[in-house]
């Protein structure tokens, strides 16, 4: 299976990222072994349905959840439209796929109390990695960044005179988020001891290990997790979570869908509207609070 011209046109004409093009190609690979194993084939353009059903049986059956088998059939359809739009194949097997049903799993944020505590009772290390640690947990707090996009963030991205943050979000789209006075006062510590650093490797990125290379993903998971374990007993505690959360209390305050749709950077309304159910909760409580026909 060649992806070459396929992965190019996820780069160039669907501005995908580099990331989302290697799991499209890494899960595409998985399904022509997978063909090849199964029935001696090394020709995906001749495909029929009942054999993508039997990967998709092969795939439950080694336990993998029906939210990542989606993904990799969606990596498959999005390969079969391609083939469809220059003329490689005539019908795409997958037209009238359907996705497995997956269970909607209900992200519980952190409370405003479990970040203050975080941010404000917690006493950080006054070196380059406790800057950095708290310059972290206060951008995903107060501007609702991912993961990989803050991992990306370039010192480029930085506008202190404006007072904003450059991100480059899924597809390539750029948005920029406006950041807060106590968040600025943390960057421009962090970056006098970033320059105070023996050695920068990364010289463009804005977050460094303190070996001087960019940082990675893993780290900065750790972080979030080690931080908010001593604050909150939540089983999950990750950098989606104080994303959720920025959403979330955002919308208890009053704020706009749209307005939060544009800060995460979402394309669509309905992939905000997941942060809405505690906003609805904390509603109802001054709805009944608030309204003259309550009954209490």
């Amino acid at each position: 299976m060649s992806l070459k011209s396929f992965s190019d046109y996820l780069l160039l004409e669907k501005n995908y990222s580099l990331l989302t093009v290697n799991a499209y190609a890494s899960d595409l690979d998985d399904f022509s072994k997978f063909i090849k194993t199964e029935y001696d084939s090394n020709s995906v353009t001749e495909v029929n349905y009942s054999q993508i059903r039997s990967w998709i049986v092969y795939l439950v059956e080694k336990k993998i959840s029906n939210r990542s088998i989606n993904r990799k059939v969606s990596a498959l359809n999005t390969y079969y439209k391609f083939l469809l739009k220059i003329g490689d194949i005539e019908i795409n097997p997958l037209a009238k796929h359907k996705a497995l049903k997956t269970s909607k799993k209900i992200q519980v944020p952190f409370s405003e109390k479990e970040i203050t505590m975080v941010l404000d009772d917690f006493n950080f290390d006054n070196d380059f990695e406790g800057i950095r640690d708290k310059l972290i947990i206060e951008l995903f707090y107060s501007t609702g960044i991912r993961r990989i996009e803050l991992v990306e963030l370039k010192l480029t991205s930085l506008d202190l005179h404006n007072k904003t943050l450059k991100v480059l979000g899924k597809r390539n789209k750029e948005r920029i988020v406006p950041l807060l006075e106590t968040v600025l006062i943390t960057l421009k510590k962090y970056l006098n001891k970033r320059d105070e650093l023996e050695l920068i490797i990364d010289k463009d990125h804005l977050f460094l290990t303190k070996k001087g290379v960019k940082i990675y993903e893993t780290l900065v998971y750790r972080i979030i997790n080690d931080y908010f374990s001593v604050a909150s007993s939540k089983v999950k505690k990750s950098p989606h979570i104080l994303r959720h959360s920025f959403a979330t209390h955002l919308l208890n305050q009053g704020a706009d869908l749209n307005t939060v749709k544009e800060l995460l950077g979402h394309s669509s309304l309905a992939a905000t509207q997941v942060y809405t159910h505690n906003s609805i909760a904390e509603l109802k409580k001054v709805h009944i609070k608030a309204h003259p026909r309550s009954k209490e």
